[in-house]
């Protein structure tokens, strides 16, 4: 019996050195479906490659007229060809002209074949054409025929990809791989960016595609396995798995789909018929791809990215290299486009050349979002399929007032927003123009606006934005983005150079706020929580951990000398936290003393309040501290029972509703009750609507993003506050807590032209 894989070894065989002759792109495609033709003993082989407008176009053929190349054309969708061209699945039939999609093309010469075999011609599940062998007997083709099939339509995807094809491509026309694409999700953070792709862990590039020895490539694939397996066993036996970023649910969705036997079995054919290991994996995960695309289940299409990022994962076993950073030939107009990542791995890109970033995942309080809104990069989130329909460098708009993108724009949409951005510059200068302004409403009412920040880059914004002080500084940012504890000496240097950047400025430092979904990679768990938000973390970690508390005390205290220093902390949930943490500062301070070490001028001490209980303990808390801090992100996320990581529910509930607003006042006038100031300090202050909102209710000092401050400001200088303090004050004494306020905001803000 003929050894049934000898065949497509054969051909592979063939096509690679047909790959390697220096054809021009015509005469390599008509030379490779006359192999394909040979090989499989078929009277008819054909390649049709799909369009951007949607036409598959018969590019080379061996059988049918050679005369219908580059005219015959079927849309999408029509015929065998144009079926299996929608659908991304193959057909096999023995009687073709008896199936219902089948369109005859005169042009062609076809009708007198009756067998058929068609593939699509796929890449990352994309289908870039359609593949197709004919007969006129009437059979059934056999599996490893298809297989064989399948795997030369693979070679052909490179060949579409890599712009072989691009030549014999008629003016004004383009293949599919360049059609211009739009995406909508969610805006993270304002603003336009036009500029190139840049994929943050790029797709791995298989330039080795057959093999030499199949049993050597089988044997290297069952040792890839094996170590994405025990990777991923150990990620899951891991007690801080919450820590490393990795939701459990998802590696156990990777568990199940690594000891699959279907696909195995799938990866094992492809490389029996003589592929090698890693063209073996790109080929059945671009053929799993291409089908759960098509499929309806949201939740198995939702699956797909727990698909390839396993398939990436087996490709870096196989091919020996972690994730690529792109940074040291970055272009200049850099976009990144992600599934999701962390704060750090943003940081590690040249800000000079970011112009905005696009994520399938996260949510708007993520910290990566927090830190590229810092960093003033418009930010899309949410935008489901944005990689796998990129290329690194394919041109892209980022639209993160509207949460979209468009990939591979044409000329008039790239028209229009290169205006956007022209006008958005225009009005930057009138921001700049308001920054030496006082900050007060129209009536007269001083409003402080401060700044957020954590990093040594965000220091140059604090004299550009205008801004009154630092109302909220990160210090947590710079354990997040070093590699290990930063020293005593490397947290003070950083602390000074914050102070004198602020130089009579306020500046409001947070003390460590680590734990739940702000990792240290080198800083592990004692325990596996399962909410870790509602867990270890922030004041709770340091108090049991007081040595990380003291060493940052003393470094703050040092680097303050001569100054004010005004330290908050984070996640109180007790008064009696807050004297802890007192005696631990009262220590460090008379350490220092002892030693002659130049001490703060003045120390205040701040609580932020985002733990309910605290909504209970206002008058003692406001007794006990010299300032409050209101953290609105943690807060909204624990008075609503609302994961701000969650994408299902985090756009759920508004803050603007009658039930917050209510809680946000409380807490404001408890603040004025006693004489204790009281600074918002959430992603509620940076947007022009909400910080109206939050004036309205008796907020006097508000801590935002610097890229926020602009436009807060032009709405502040426009606020009659006295009508609105009425409006908010009517709003939350209605009877109905589902009043729309944000709709009676927009209407205010309309009739008395303040912009937003």
């Amino acid at each position: 019996m003929r050894d049934m894989a000898a065949g497509p070894r054969v051909l592979l065989r063939r096509l690679r050195e047909l790959m390697a002759e220096p054809l021009e792109p015509q005469e390599r495609l008509d030379r490779i479906v006359r192999e394909i033709a040979q090989n499989m003993v078929a009277e008819v082989c054909s390649l049709y490659v799909l369009r951007a407008d949607a036409v598959l176009e018969l590019y080379a053929t061996e059988g049918l007229n050679p005369g219908s190349v580059h005219l015959a054309q079927l849309r999408l969708g029509q015929g065998l060809v144009g079926t299996i061209a929608a659908s991304a699945r193959a057909l096999n039939l023995s009687d073709a002209q008896k199936h219902p999609a089948f369109a005859y093309l005169p042009e062609t010469g076809e009708e007198i074949y009756n067998s058929f075999l068609g593939v699509p011609v796929l890449r990352a599940g994309r289908t870039l054409g359609v593949l197709v062998v004919q007969n006129r007997t009437k059979r059934h083709y056999r599996d490893d025929e298809l297989e064989a099939l399948e795997t030369t339509a693979m070679v052909i995807a490179e060949m579409i990809a890599t712009g072989d094809l691009a030549r014999l491509t008629r003016p004004g026309l383009e293949l599919d791989l360049r059609r211009p694409a739009s995406f909508t999700g969610l805006s993270f953070n304002d603003g336009v960016g036009l500029g190139h792709v840049v994929l943050h862990e790029p797709r791995i590039v298989v330039t080795n595609l057959f093999n030499e020895d199949s049993d050597e490539e089988t044997r290297r694939l069952e040792q890839a396995l094996g170590s994405l397996r025990l990777s991923i066993d150990d990620m899951l036996s891991r007690r801080d798995v919450a820590f490393e970023g990795e939701h459990r649910a998802v590696l156990e969705a990777y568990r199940m789909f690594a000891n699959d036997r279907g696909w195995v079995r799938r990866l094992e054919e492809a490389v029996r018929n003589g592929l090698t290991a890693e063209a073996a994996v790109e080929k059945v995960q671009s053929d799993m791809r291409a089908r759960m695309l098509h499929m309806t289940d949201p939740y198995l299409r939702e699956r797909m990215s727990d698909f390839d990022d396993l398939a990436n994962r087996l490709l870096r076993q196989l091919m020996g290299h972690g994730p690529e950073l792109l940074a040291s030939t970055l272009p200049k107009d850099a976009i990144i486009v992600a599934r999701s990542m962390g704060a750090a791995e943003l940081l590690d890109y040249p800000r000079d050349r970011l112009r905005g970033l696009v994520l399938e995942d996260g949510a708007v309080t993520s910290h990566v979002v927090i830190v590229a809104r810092a960093m003033g990069i418009p930010v899309a989130g949410q935008v489901k399929g944005a990689v796998s329909m990129s290329e690194n460098g394919d041109a892209i708009i980022v639209d993160g007032d509207e949460g979209r993108i468009h990939l591979r724009p044409q000329p008039d949409v790239e028209g229009a927003y290169a205006e956007k951005v022209r006008f958005r510059a225009r009005r930057q200068e009138l921001y700049r123009e308001l920054r030496k302004k006082p900050s007060s409403t129209k009536d007269g009412t001083h409003v402080d606006l401060l700044m957020n920040a954590g990093l040594a880059v965000d220091l140059p914004q604090l004299a550009e934005s205008g801004a009154a002080g630092i109302g909220l500084f990160r210090t947590e940012l710079q354990f997040m983005v070093a590699a290990t504890f930063p020293r005593a000496e490397t947290q003070e240097r950083l602390y000074r150079d914050v102070l004198d950047a602020a130089r009579d400025k306020p500046v409001t430092f947070r003390t460590i706020d680590i734990g739940g979904d702000k990792v240290l990679p080198y800083f592990k768990s004692v325990a596996h929580e399962e909410n870790p938000a509602l867990g270890w973390r922030a004041i709770r970690l340091t108090l049991d951990r007081p040595a990380l508390l003291r060493t940052q005390v003393r470094a703050l205290l040092k680097a303050a000398g001569g100054r004010e220093l005004r330290l908050m902390l984070p996640m109180v949930t007790e008064i009696g936290e807050i004297m802890q943490a007192r005696e631990i500062i009262d220590r460090e301070v008379r350490h220092l003393s002892r030693f002659a070490h130049d001490l703060p001028t003045l120390l205040k001490l701040g609580a932020m309040v985002e733990v309910p209980s605290l909504l209970w303990q206002l008058d003692e808390l406001m007794k006990t501290v010299d300032f409050v801090s209101v953290g609105s992100n943690d807060l909204f996320q624990f008075v609503m029972a609302t994961d701000r990581g969650n994408t299902q529910i985090s756009e759920r509930f508004d803050p603007l509703s009658v039930p917050f607003l209510r809680v946000l006042k409380q807490i404001a006038d408890a603040g004025h009750r006693v004489g204790t100031p009281v600074t918002l300090c959430g992603e509620l202050a940076g947007r022009p609507i909400s910080a109206m909102a939050l004036i309205g209710i008796g907020y006097r000092s508000i801590s935002m993003s610097p890229a926020a401050i602009g436009p807060v400001k032009a709405m502040l200088t426009e606020l009659p506050l006295e009508e609105l303090t009425t409006l908010m004050e009517e709003a939350l004494a209605h009877p109905n807590a589902a009043k729309n306020v944000r709709g009676d905001l927009h209407a205010f803000a309309e009739q008395h032209n303040i912009p937003l």
